[in-house]
């Protein structure tokens, strides 16, 4: 029994790691609220918008890219996603230092 329960106790610590969130750094994550960010988007997976590792995965962006996007979106680039607005209110000091740590995702 009890090893029958440590098994279990291990499988379950081992899926739980595999299946844990990328962190985001506190200030970048005061950042994507204020600026509602996360409404929409997740860091490892599909909310509303994709997640913004699969945003670094279909195209290797450079920061400035991500920020011309976020100020013009284009929604060819995602098909089966609802078009982003444009988001002009992001100061571009906030919308750099947000897609500098997006370029980080991996």
């Amino acid at each position: 029994m009890k090893k029958t329960f440590l098994t279990v106790a291990v499988v379950l610590g081992i899926a739980s790691v595999s299946k844990a969130q990328t962190k985001i750094p506190p200030d970048v994550e005061k950042l994507l609220q204020k600026n509602t960010c996360l409404a929409c988007h997740k860091v490892d997976t599909r909310l509303v918008g994709p997640a913004y590792k699969e945003v670094m995965k279909k195209k290797k962006y450079k920061p400035e890219q991500i920020v011309e996007l976020i100020y013009k979106p284009v929604p060819a680039n995602w098909e089966g996603y609802p078009p982003m607005a444009p988001m002009a209110q992001v100061p571009k000091d906030e919308a750099l230092k947000i897609a500098k740590w997006i370029t980080t995702l991996k």
